[in-house]
């Protein structure tokens, strides 16, 4: 369930900013979770609920920062500030995040080292019941908003004139986004470069309509993880890699010869 969450939102945040790199890492979402999980890991909070919230109130609290950064003179919402606006909050929770990691105990650092690489190694239905509450509804409404965010793709004043409400539209797809997100980072971890490879592939195989394109990148985007967690438990056994390595390890290659095609054409 956080494989495909993480996917289904893989495919809005590019079209949302207009901008192929834009993904919850450059967004700031991410490291504000990641923050929120190494706090919970460094002051050992009890109960199987701690680090999921904590990672989840981290990526909301990055959210509402990057958010506010991202409103030009209060009101409109400017996807070029707001992607500045993330990479800062990103790398500010990342300086906090390697600061309270430098100064942890070895258990304390070796959890939080494969909580940011990611893994499935601790689901639980505890974890499965974070993703079941927080997700259906931004999911439902990223669906709904698949034909304005076509039109959004053509430009914000094509997409007024044929109708699509544009302000509340990137509001709400940003704030509907940023919830899976963090839904599937607090349960799943930093699991990077599904935002990334998954909508592009899907993008080249599929075209982009958003009804076709958020189904097929909730879909893909689980396999790739499904059998990224596979390889992550069989590759070196009885030990077990976290799956952001795997994802980087085939993300990176296949990244490049996207960004490769993107220069020719």
């Amino acid at each position: 369930m956080a494989a495909t969450t993480a996917a289904r939102r893989a495919g809005v945040p590019g079209g949302r900013c207009r901008n192929p790199l834009a993904d919850p890492f450059l967004l700031g979402l991410s490291g504000g979770a990641g923050l929120g999980a190494v706090v919970a890991i460094a002051l050992a909070l009890p109960g199987p609920w701690a680090l999921p919230l904590a990672a989840f109130a981290g990526a909301v609290g990055a959210m509402a920062l990057v958010y506010r950064l991202g409103l030009v003179g209060g009101a409109q919402l400017d996807p070029r500030v707001l992607l500045l606006g993330g990479v800062a909050v990103g790398a500010f929770a990342a300086a906090v995040t390697t600061a309270i990691v430098s100064l942890a105990e070895a258990t304390e650092l070796r959890n939080a080292f494969l909580w940011l690489w990611g893994g499935f190694s601790g689901a639980s239905w505890t974890t499965v019941l974070v993703i079941a509450v927080y997700a259906p509804l931004p999911l439902v409404v990223l669906a709904a908003a698949a034909r304005p965010l076509d039109l959004l793709a053509l430009g914000e004043e094509p997409a007024q004139y044929l109708g699509a409400d544009v302000r509340r539209l990137k509001q709400v797809v940003y704030l509907a986004a940023s919830l899976l997100t963090a839904a599937a980072v607090a349960v799943a971890g930093v699991i990077g470069f599904v935002g990334l490879i998954v909508p592009h592939v899907c993008r080249l195989v599929w075209g982009r309509l958003h009804r076709t394109l958020l189904p097929t990148a909730f879909l893909a985007g689980g396999i790739l993880l499904v059998a990224s967690d596979t390889l992550a438990r069989t590759v070196v056994a009885p030990r077990e890699l976290p799956v952001g390595i795997v994802t980087a390890l085939v993300g990176v290659p296949l990244f490049a010869v996207l960004l490769r095609r993107w220069t020719v054409s």
